[in-house]
Parts: C-alpha cells; sequence; structure tokens
C-alpha cells in the first residue's frame, strides 16, 4: 500500500501563499495532486498543511482527513521529516502500515508522472530506505564554488590535493529537488533526520528540478509549464 503526500504551509515569505496561487488555471498544489490522484500505483493521498483553504480544497478532492498539522510543525523551520512522520502516523491509525511513503513537493510541478514511476521502480528494485530526487548540480565545489578565507580571498570551497581545472575532472555533486520522495515507512518511523539510513538518487533532468521559492522562480516555471502544455507534454487546466 503506498501512500502519496504532499506538505504544503500556508506562509511563504518569497511568493505569498504560493502554495495555492493560481498557475495556468489551477492552484499550484493541484499540478501534483493530479499526479497522485491519477496514479494507479497510490492507494491513498495525503496533505499536510495548516491551511484551512488548501486543507477543505484537497479534502474536497478526496484527500484523507488528519485534520490540521500541529503547530509546531507549521512554522518556516519545520523540518520536512517531521511533517511526515505525523503525516504518516495519523494515516496508517485509518489505513493500516503502509509499504511505501510517497512525497511530492507541490513547489514542483514540472515533473511528469514517468519521474513519479522512475521513483517508485527504483525504491522497488534496491529497497533502500530512500529515494530522493535529485539533479546534476550546476556549481561544483571542487570546481567553481567558491569560499572567503579570513583575510577575505576567494578559494574553492572543497579543494582537491591535485586541483581542478575542468569540471569533468571534479566529482560528480548533484542538487536535492523536491520532485519525488519514496520512503520506506519502518525507517520513517525510527530515524530522526533524513540523511540518517540508506538513502540513493533518483537523477531527473535539470530542467524539471526547478522550485518555487521566489517571485523570478515562479516566472521562469511560468514559462516551462506553459512550454510543457503547449507541446503536449502536459495536459492543460480542465
Amino acid at each position: 500500500m503506498i501512500i502519496g503526500h504532499i506538505g504544503a504551509r500556508a506562509g511563504s515569505k518569497g511568493v505569498p501563499n504560493k502554495n495555492f496561487r493560481m498557475l495556468h488555471g489551477k492552484p499550484l498544489i493541484d499540478w501534483s495532486l493530479d499526479q497522485l490522484f491519477t496514479s494507479e500505483r497510490v492507494d491513498h493521498v495525503v496533505v499536510s498543511t495548516d491551511s484551512e483553504e488548501i486543507y477543505t480544497h484537497a479534502l474536497a478532492r478526496g484527500s484523507l482527513d488528519i485534520g490540521l498539522r500541529p503547530a509546531a510543525l507549521a512554522t518556516d523551520t519545520a523540518a520536512k521529516w517531521d511533517v511526515w512522520q505525523h503525516a504518516l502516523g495519523e494515516v496508517e491509525k485509518q489505513t493500516g502500515p503502509a509499504d511505501a511513503f510517497l512525497d511530492l513537493d507541490c513547489t514542483s510541478p514540472l515533473r511528469l508522472p514517468q519521474d513519479i514511476d522512475a521513483g517508485l521502480d527504483l525504491f522497488a528494485a534496491e529497497s533502500p530506505d530512500m529515494v530522493m530526487s535529485c539533479c546534476e548540480s550546476r556549481k561544483n565545489p571542487y570546481f567553481n564554488m567558491l569560499e572567503k578565507d579570513a583575510a577575505g580571498a576567494l578559494h574553492v570551497s572543497k579543494p582537491l590535493p591535485h586541483g581542478v581545472v575542468a569540471r569533468q575532472q571534479a566529482p560528480m555533486v548533484y542538487d536535492h529537488v523536491g520532485l519525488v520522495y519514496v520512503v520506506k515507512p519502518s525507517y520513517l518511523r525510527q530515524a530522526s533526520r533524513l540523511f540518517e539510513g540508506h538513502v540513493i538518487p533518483l537523477i531527473v533532468p535539470n530542467e524539471r528540478g526547478l522550485d518555487v521559492d521566489s517571485p523570478f522562480d515562479w516566472d521562469v516555471i511560468e514559462f516551462l509549464l506553459g512550454k510543457q502544455i503547449s507541446e503536449g507534454v502536459r495536459a492543460p487546466a480542465a
């Protein structure tokens, strides 16, 4: 049994009320909710939020009723892990033990259904504690990410003894992106943080790995989502 989860706080400093802001004809959250509800592999859908508006909307769409999240999990410093643990516990009171906990960030609307399937397939094949979507990083701490020393001079963040003069010589590094997380429920119940166990990457294309964190992000994602729609990769809002 697979639980599909979306976390959506009411507040946002970068883009106010972004999770319920209209994007190409429907609220941002619905681009992810629709994927959970149309997936034949997801058995139950739940939304964790502190927003009455978002919660009422999610229930009307058919998500499970677990109540609003506790106040301690409604701050901008609340850990994603703690939100997941709370949601899993509340859902399993109604459904019984789950086989997988699938989380989609609603701020990553460029995700395609095949990204979800790829995450679930990798989880089933490798049986890790967690599958986490990642993109190849555009910047590399061994090559072109810099820090200042005590004197204010710039240096490579993670210098290697032999030096790196081309990006291809640097170790591969990844950006953690919010398209897909698949978590083993036993790990989620017992661990205290995200990287405590065996976490493996699901590599997704950079053009789908963007998330909304600023007005600039919103504009870029609005353009790219429109491009997906015009190219027939995504259906427009009903």
